[in-house]
């Protein structure tokens, strides 16, 4: 494109170079380039595929972005992305940025807002990297979740792509990204003797099989067991622990007789589980648990030896939890 607007080959590095390198998304910037050849690009070849459409900023800094790639057959095409400030002074100096994989999602949790309009399409790989673009432009990033709308591991070439240049070009190590899926054992066991550059996390949310038939769909009659199974060879091909995700509902998977029997189901494993309370979703049937009621889960599962750690939602006050930005501009 730059040797059809009357510029160099190298010109298409320059413009690389200013955009991955630097952070720099207006070609009105980019001096290294003639002023002709700026207008040129700034008019036929946009930096950005999306549009910021949305965007909600919460009391404690957290900022999320809506973002539109473009409707597909009628159907929206917006994603969410939230930049989320460090919490704490000598903390991590960087932001954690929260990206989306897919435009809806079809495993439709139902407590998350993310999947209440269904599957719309996977992301590109330029698409989940142009988050992280924008993700910068708010401040540094430190680490990264892949954890937003959508679920990896069923658009994993586009997301093992992008990810190839958040850490070749942003330089984000495999230590700072973080892949958050619900767990499909035949993927997981495919994607592990690849060694891929992340850290991750399965969303498992109880320790019944029943009980995760009903809170997450797309996983309906997969055994626990297997999760855990495909967990295990994840850990012993890579050498990386894996995190599990636990949504805390109120009086539905916060009570004692699940705190003994997940820790029963970790025992022995090296593992974390990252206890999450509830994020409220309008509409919900569900409701987020007391701080005692965290806190006894919490006691419960470090008391049986299982390493545990709580994470309180930020950004509630912007309406951060995921899919209730995408889901009000929906509803315009």
């Amino acid at each position: 494109m730059c040797v059809e607007l009357g510029g160099k080959a190298f010109h298409a590095k320059v413009v690389r170079g200013e955009v991955l390198e630097r952070g720099v998304l207006d070609y009105a910037k980019m001096t290294g380039l003639s002023k002709p050849l700026r207008d040129a690009l700034t008019e036929r070849a946009p930096l950005l595929a999306g549009t910021e459409v949305a965007r909600s900023t919460s009391r404690d800094g957290t900022t999320k972005l809506l973002i539109d790639f473009g409707a597909v057959e009628g159907r929206s095409g917006a994603v969410e992305t939230v930049h989320i400030p460090p919490r704490e002074l000598g903390g991590p100096k960087g932001a954690t940025l929260c990206v989306s994989s897919q435009v809806g999602c079809a495993v439709r949790c139902p407590f998350c807002a993310s999947g209440k309009l269904g599957l719309a399409r996977n992301l590109e790989p330029h698409e989940i990297v142009e988050q992280y673009l924008r993700g910068r432009a708010l401040g540094n990033l430190s680490r990264s979740v892949v954890m937003g709308i959508g679920e990896p591991l069923l658009n994993f070439p586009n997301v093992s792509a992008a990810l190839d240049v958040v850490h070749d070009d942003l330089g984000l190590g495999a230590r700072k990204v973080t892949v958050s899926t619900v767990g499909f054992p035949d993927r997981l066991r495919q994607i592990a003797p690849r060694k891929p550059r992340f850290q991750l996390a399965i969303s498992l949310h109880t320790p019944f099989d029943e009980q995760r038939d009903e809170l997450v769909p797309a996983m309906k009659g997969v055994p626990i067991d297997d999760v855990l199974s495909a967990a295990d060879f994840w850990f012993e091909t890579t050498g990386r622990e894996v995190t599990y995700e636990y949504v805390l509902l109120a009086g539905v998977t916060d009570t004692p007789e699940h705190a003994r029997r997940l820790a029963e189901r970790l025992r022995r494993r090296r593992c974390t589980v990252n206890l999450i309370p509830f994020n409220p979703v309008s509409d919900s049937e569900f409701a987020r648990p007391s701080s005692d009621a965290v806190d006894r889960m919490f006691r419960a599962l470090t008391e049986r030896g299982i390493v545990a750690t709580v994470r309180w939602s930020r950004g509630v006050g912007g309406g951060a939890a995921c899919g209730q930005l995408r889901i009000r501009a929906n509803a315009r």
